[in-house]
């Protein structure tokens, strides 16, 4: 290890991103004030409302844990002198360069993935289980386990070994290695519902019934392509509710878990599925697809720059350049600018959901059953009601609760405002 300009860059950043992290998850727990915000005052009462902070408390106790951690085995493996040993255990076995990378890129993964179990088995069965979420047993939490294990060999393994090759042997290797991850990307979001997801959870067909006959009313005064409503058995693992969509071209699929069905009126489900559909009107997901493509292409045409940087390997005390290594090396010199990319990635999501609900609410014609939605999700999944702005503007995929609802409130106030059109 040589302590020279990228080894000083990379640890200021890396340190100054765990700060600025901490900072806004204390400026957070700062914000649990003892006032329910008004929007919520009929639906959660004052034991509710001091339990979701209990909870908000104690999730963040345990991030700040798990990142104080990852930080120094990261720190303690690297001044120690362990990516250049691993690198010397992987190449005395023999084979060629993409094998030998697959393997060096493999254990990491691996050691990454085991020191993280103890984080995982605490959250999943005792600070859920503490608060009621939790309803996975430990037969399931293992064939999870197991399933993704082998589901990242598969999907894995054939990626990477075509990166290796691209970058040891195409010209203009960036170029090829963002095309290839984009297809892949594309390929495996359309397989997915139909493939992948159902080795986790079983999907089973919306039963007949006025439920359905509403939301096809709805999907079809949308003239929205729906192929099929799904309920998916959330409540094998959490009693959390949520509701998704998925599929492309005639292939749209809107899932909701069973745990929301039985939580929500059907007002509430048709709100719920108008701001998937939204999302699909305004275009949000092709938008998203959009910057996360150049997102994509910016890093792969950094990382063509950075292949074999002698400086970056020595500040990690690798002696061999190589093009696995330098896949590792960049990916931790580049995860404070992915941190920093992902804000705006947060701030355009959090756009697109109001824009979604403000659709769901014109559509509808019902905006008080959208907020009655968020009212009951964010009580039944104990939200914090009072983020810090902060720790929304660096973590918030979502707006806040209490926005959203004063978003949806607006639009029966000034219906010709709201920018949402059937």
């Amino acid at each position: 290890m040589q302590v020279n300009v990228w080894f000083a860059v990379i640890v200021v950043a890396l340190v100054v991103l765990w700060k600025v992290d901490l900072l806004a998850t204390l400026l957070n727990l700062k914000s649990l004030g003892p006032e329910i915000p008004d929007s919520f005052r009929e639906l959660v009462d004052q034991e509710a409302y001091e339990r979701s902070q209990a909870y908000t408390r104690a999730k963040a106790v345990l991030g700040i844990g798990e990142g104080i951690f990852s930080l120094v085995i990261l720190f303690l493996f690297w001044c120690l002198g362990g990516f250049g040993w691993l690198d010397d255990q992987v190449r005395a076995l023999g084979y060629g360069p993409i094998v030998t990378g697959i393997l060096y890129i493999g254990a990491l993964v691996i050691g990454l993935q085991l020191l993280n179990l103890p984080f995982d088995l605490y959250d999943t069965f005792l600070l859920e289980e503490e608060f009621g979420f939790n309803k996975t047993t430990p037969g399931v939490w293992i064939s999870d386990l197991a399933k993704a294990a082998i589901l990242g060999a598969i999907i894995g393994i054939p990626l990477l070994a075509l990166l290796l090759w691209v970058f040891q042997t195409v010209p203009m290797a960036w170029f090829w290695g963002w095309i290839l991850v984009t297809a892949f990307s594309l390929l495996l979001a359309y397989v997915a519902p139909t493939w992948i997801m159902p080795l986790f959870n079983k999907f089973e067909p919306l039963e007949e019934g006025s439920l359905k006959e509403a939301i096809h009313r709805m999907s079809e005064k949308c003239e929205f392509p729906l192929k099929e409503v799904s309920v998916m058995d959330g409540s094998k693992r959490s009693t959390k509710s949520n509701a998704f969509f998925s599929g492309f071209g005639k292939n749209k699929r809107i899932a909701l878990f069973d745990t929301l069905i039985e939580k929500h009126t059907e007002a509430e489900l048709v709100g719920v599925l108008a701001h998937e559909i939204g999302h699909f009107k305004k275009r949000h997901i092709i938008k998203s697809l959009i910057v996360g493509t150049i997102t994509t292409g910016v890093m792969f045409f950094l990382l063509g720059i950075m292949m074999n940087n002698r400086g970056l390997f020595d500040a990690f005390g690798v002696s061999e350049t190589s093009v696995y290594v330098s896949l590792v090396l960049f990916g931790i010199l580049m995860s404070p600018l992915s941190e920093v990319l992902s804000i705006g990635g947060n701030w355009l999501s959090r756009k697109h959901e109001f824009e979604a609900d403000a659709y769901a609410a014109r559509v509808t014609g019902n905006p008080g059953a959208m907020a009655d939605a968020l009212r009951k999700l964010s009580r039944d999944n104990l939200s914090n009601l009072t983020p810090h702005p902060f720790y929304v503007f660096l973590n918030y995929s979502h707006p806040p609760a209490v926005e959203r609802i004063q978003a949806l409130e607006s639009v029966n106030k000034h219906p010709a405002d709201s920018g949402a059109r059937p």
